[in-house]
C-alpha cells in the first residue's frame, strides 16, 4: 500500500470463540475483500469471543466489514450464547480507526454508512465514542450495561436504550451491534498466578477508570480455565497519557497484596510502536526517551 493512500484500521468483535469453521468462514468475508489486509485474529473460548483486525482503504474496509457481519449474522445464534466478555450481539462492535492520511471525521462518517447497512438487516445499531450523538454513549459500558440479556428486553420499552439506527427489538438471533470510529485501543491482558478469580476481580476494579484507577483503562477480572489462571483483561483507549507499563506496575502491586505474582501477559490485536517505546524508557531507565526517528532503533537503518 502506497503511503499517500488513505488507510483504515478496524477491529470487529464477533461473539464467537469456540467454533473455528464459523470464525474462518467470518474472517474469509474480509480476505476476499481486495484492498485490504489481516494483521490479527484472535478467538478464545473462555471469552467466547473473536477479535479481528485488519487494515486497508476506506472503501474496502467498509465493505469488508459489512459482508462478515452478514456472515457473522447468519452463523451465530446469540440464544445459546455463553462467555465471560461483555456483548450485545453476534457482531457486538465494529469501530473504524483512523490509521494514515484519514481524519476522524471520516472514519465517523464510515461507521454511519455501516450503521445504516446494517439496519436494512433488521439489526439495532448504536454509535459508540467519537460516532455517540448522546454523552453517555461515548463510553460502550453504558450501551453494554445489562449485555444481551436485560438489554433484549430493555430496549423495547426503555426510551434511553433506543437505537441510533434499526428498530427498537433485537434481531431474533443476532441482537445488537455497536458501532463507532476511536482512537487506537490496546487490549493488553494480564496473567495472574492464581486460579481465584476473586482476586483478578479485585485487582481489575483497583486498576479501572470507574472505580478509581487509571485514567483511560478499562479492566475487568476473568477465569481462564484452558490456561489454569486467572486474568486482568485490560483496554488502554490512550498509551500516551497512560503507558503500558503504569498499568502493568499497578496490576503486579495490587496482586502482590494477595500474595500473587504476575506469570505473563497477552497482546490482542496490535500495539503502536509508541507504546513500546515509552514502557522500554521506563524498565530501561533510559536517560533520553525513545523516539520513533531515533537512530539507536535498528529498523530506522532499513528505511531507505
Amino acid at each position: 500500500m502506497e503511503n499517500n493512500k488513505k488507510i483504515v484500521e478496524s477491529v470487529p468483535n464477533y461473539s464467537e470463540g469456540t467454533n473455528s469453521k464459523k470464525i474462518e468462514s467470518i474472517v474469509n468475508e474480509i480476505k476476499s475483500t481486495p484492498n485490504t489486509r489481516i494483521v490479527d485474529v484472535q478467538y478464545d473460548s473462555d471469552y467466547n469471543r473473536a477479535v479481528v483486525t485488519f487494515v486497508g482503504t476506506p472503501e474496502a474496509v467498509l465493505l469488508a466489514n459489512i459482508n462478515a457481519a452478514k456472515k457473522a449474522i447468519e452463523l451465530i445464534d446469540m440464544n445459546t450464547h455463553k462467555g465471560q466478555h461483555p456483548r450485545i450481539g453476534a457482531v457486538d462492535v465494529v469501530p473504524f480507526v483512523p490509521a494514515q492520511n484519514i481524519s476522524m471525521e471520516e472514519c465517523i462518517d464510515l461507521s454511519i454508512k455501516f450503521a445504516e447497512e446494517m439496519s436494512k438487516q433488521g439489526i439495532p445499531v448504536y454509535l459508540y465514542e467519537e460516532s455517540a450523538r448522546k454523552l453517555e454513549r461515548k463510553n460502550i459500558d453504558n450501551i453494554r450495561k445489562g449485555e444481551y440479556e436485560k438489554l433484549k428486553e430493555a430496549i423495547k420499552t426503555d426510551v434511553e436504550k433506543k437505537p441510533d439506527y434499526g428498530p427498537s427489538e433485537f434481531h431474533p438471533t443476532a441482537g445488537a451491534i455497536i458501532t463507532g470510529a476511536r482512537n487506537p485501543l490496546i487490549s493488553f491482558n494480564i496473567n495472574l498466578g492464581t486460579k481465584d478469580v476473586t482476586i483478578a476481580r479485585k485487582v481489575a476494579k483497583a486498576v479501572h477508570l470507574r472505580s478509581g484507577g487509571l485514567v483511560n483503562i478499562k479492566a475487568m477480572g476473568t477465569e481462564l480455565t484452558n490456561r489454569d489462571c486467572v486474568q486482568v483483561g485490560i483496554s488502554n483507549i490512550n498509551y500516551r497519557k497512560t503507558p503500558l507499563y503504569r498499568q502493568m506496575e499497578l496490576v503486579r502491586i495490587e496482586a502482590a497484596r494477595y500474595g500473587v505474582s504476575v506469570i505473563g501477559s497477552e497482546l490482542v490485536g496490535v500495539l503502536p510502536l509508541g507504546a513500546v517505546l515509552n514502557s522500554l524508557e521506563y524498565y530501561l531507565q533510559l536517560d533520553k526517551p525513545a523516539k520513533l526517528e531515533d537512530k539507536h532503533l535498528l529498523e530506522y537503518y532499513f528505511d531507505f
